[in-house]
């Protein structure tokens, strides 16, 4: 019996030439198929009308979750939060030796902890600590721990016992580690925190939202009713906004910065981290938190969601990654 390459062999090139076409038409009627699809998929299309509601004045990642942040004039949007070079938005976790996440509400001097990255390392500075540097890529031989972030699991490749050994110098504390999440790691579900987000929304080691924006004039706001003024530093936003009203950024649904576009979830309920000091590393417990739950606590219909915490900022997940930059307009999306 002739096998399949003699009989395309003895067949007439005319006909060869009819199968080449007919299965490029395959091929490009599978394309279309796909990007109908795709756009089919997306949540919704570019509207007819754009209204501008602000502008982007800085933008923060804050690599190792509780660490000091890091203003950069330029970040890509990920569907899983911000990344500027190899910095990505709390990629990297202290946690405990039995992976328990620990962060600045039970180690408040973590904030005073700065952060960067530099062709291809981590690095770690604090006062009175030498500074260290360690690799972005791990090696494959460290071990992958299983860890617990509010009650998921989710697993961190550790990062060694240098950087263990150095966080756990300078916090004075029982033995800590750092993990790092990597992109072959499964992701927790926003969904399974508050059930309000979407399916498709996911996180590394954010409480649980890729982004969280706060307006210039909502802090202002703030600072008026406070004795002792609070910088932007304390609630720890990717998006700091200006050019709009105190407290709009709760009502914006869709917006578009860049080529992003955004789609606002819920607002942050607030809990005693906001009570840390940026410059010092104290934990107050008491402003502003109890200022805010003067004034901002949510209409009693939504209780369930945000139960007693004040509410400050606006968490928001990616409709359409992109990059953006400080000076881009926010528009609000008009259907």
């Amino acid at each position: 019996m002739m096998g399949a390459q003699g009989l395309a062999l003895a067949a007439p090139r005319g006909w060869l030439w009819g199968a080449a076409a007919v299965a490029a038409l395959g091929v490009l009627l599978g394309a279309w198929r796909w990007a109908r699809g795709t756009a089919a998929g997306r949540r919704r299309r570019r509207p007819g009308r754009l209204q501008r509601v602000g502008t982007v004045s800085s933008l923060f990642v804050y690599p190792v979750k509780s660490c000091q942040g890091v203003a950069v004039q330029r970040a890509r949007v990920t569907p899983m939060g911000l990344q500027s070079g190899e910095m990505r938005d709390r990629f990297w976790l202290v946690v405990k030796e039995d992976g328990h996440m620990v962060t600045a509400r039970q180690e408040p001097r973590l904030v005073l902890i700065t952060t960067g990255c530099e062709n291809g390392y981590l690095t770690l500075s604090a006062q009175g600590m030498k500074k260290l540097c360690l690799p972005v890529k791990l090696p494959s031989k460290n071990p992958v721990q299983n860890c617990r972030v509010f009650g998921l699991d989710i697993q961190g490749r550790d990062c060694g016992d240098e950087v263990a050994q150095w966080i756990t110098t300078f916090l004075n504390s029982e033995p800590y580690r750092l993990v790092h999440f990597e992109p072959s790691m499964v992701p927790r579900k926003s969904k399974d925190i508050i059930n309000l987000f979407r399916t498709t929304d996911e996180v590394a080691y954010p409480d649980c939202s890729p982004l969280l924006i706060i307006s210039e004039a909502s802090l202002k706001d703030l600072n008026t009713r406070l004795e002792k003024k609070v910088k932007i530093q304390n609630f720890r936003p990717n998006i700091f906004v200006s050019d709009c009203g105190a407290f709009e950024e709760d009502n914006w649904e869709d917006i578009l910065i860049g080529d992003v576009e955004m789609k606002g979830t819920v607002c942050c309920g607030r809990c005693i981290l906001t009570t840390v000091d940026p410059d010092t590393g104290v934990l107050d417990r008491k402003e502003p938190l109890e200022t805010l739950k003067s004034y901002r606590l949510c209409d009693p219909s939504e209780r369930h969601i945000y139960k007693s915490s004040p509410l400050f900022g606006k968490y928001f997940a990616v409709d359409k990654t992109g990059t953006i930059q400080v000076g881009d307009p926010v528009y609000k999306m008009i259907e």
